[in-house]
């Protein structure tokens, strides 16, 4: 089945354009959606691009960063500004793929991958959507919770805080080929300290659920206390709560769920993988 190319330059065209054909994928970088057409994904005929300059635009000057949905996670690399982003930006992939893959398609990879995503929803992420409703911000968290319902939205950028200080936020992907592998567990920890007190910790975890999810059990065990041996004890052993992974050839969910303690425990202290 022969497949249509539409190209626009309006933001606004484009959503239309993705809500009135049900058959229509938006195409970024192309590691997600290339791949399904060269598989022979017979559900998608017609691809649509845009050429809107806004979303290759960075503004990382301020305390939230905007990060157009086409930046490359080359470009997020090549931004010293973001630099508290480049960990999870290296995890994503190899060079090639890191060259074409973008911040917005990240948010739509299925588990094992979309690691970036989980650093985003640790930082407060936010998600510029274009659709029949105008531009809107909605939260990353409400954003993934619909994923998959978005027919007919585009996603313009993603935002994020930025961390206060270094040791702030912490970012590991846990995976059996390094460094390029699909994840067996992501993790990400925001946990900004007041007093040597945590204060709006969040804390959130890749390939534990069928999309990034915010761990809550561990949050309310961080939430107003010292970082100490006792307080990521007690985070640790929350860490499975609320999680459903599932098996793959990478781990099984029984085995997710048996680590990710341990490894929450090894971030939040910060001790070596």
């Amino acid at each position: 089945m022969p497949v249509t190319v539409k190209t626009f330059q309006a933001l606004s065209e484009v959503a239309s354009a993705l809500s009135s054909d049900r058959a229509a994928r938006y195409l970024g970088g192309g590691t997600l959606v290339m791949r399904d057409l060269n598989e022979g994904d017979v559900s998608m005929t017609t691809v649509v691009r845009a050429t809107d300059r806004s979303l290759q635009t960075i503004d990382g000057s301020g305390a939230r960063v905007r990060i157009g949905a086409g930046v490359t996670f080359a470009r997020v690399l090549a931004e010293r500004d973001l630099g508290f982003l480049h960990p999870a930006a290296r995890s994503i992939g190899g060079p090639a793929v890191r060259n074409l893959g973008t911040v917005g398609g990240n948010l739509f990879a299925p588990a094992p991958f979309g690691d970036f995503t989980v650093a985003l929803l640790a930082l407060d992420g936010l998600v510029a959507v274009q659709g029949g409703f105008g531009l809107r911000d909605m939260p990353l968290e409400e954003f993934l919770q619909s994923r998959d319902r978005q027919a007919g939205a585009l996603v313009v950028a993603v935002s994020c805080i930025r961390p206060a200080s270094a040791d702030a936020f912490r970012y590991r992907k846990i995976s059996r080929i390094k460094p390029k592998g699909g994840s067996v567990i992501t993790l990400a920890a925001h946990v900004p300290q007041s007093g040597g007190r945590v204060t709006g910790a969040r804390i959130a975890l890749g390939s534990m659920a069928p999309t990034a999810i915010r761990a809550k059990g561990v949050e309310r065990a961080l939430e107003g206390r010292p970082l100490d041996a006792s307080t990521i004890n007690a985070a640790a052993a929350a860490a499975s709560e609320g999680t459903a992974p599932t098996d793959n050839a990478l781990a099984s969910a029984w085995y997710r769920r048996e680590v990710v303690g341990v490894h929450l425990r090894r971030l939040l202290s910060g001790q070596e993988s």
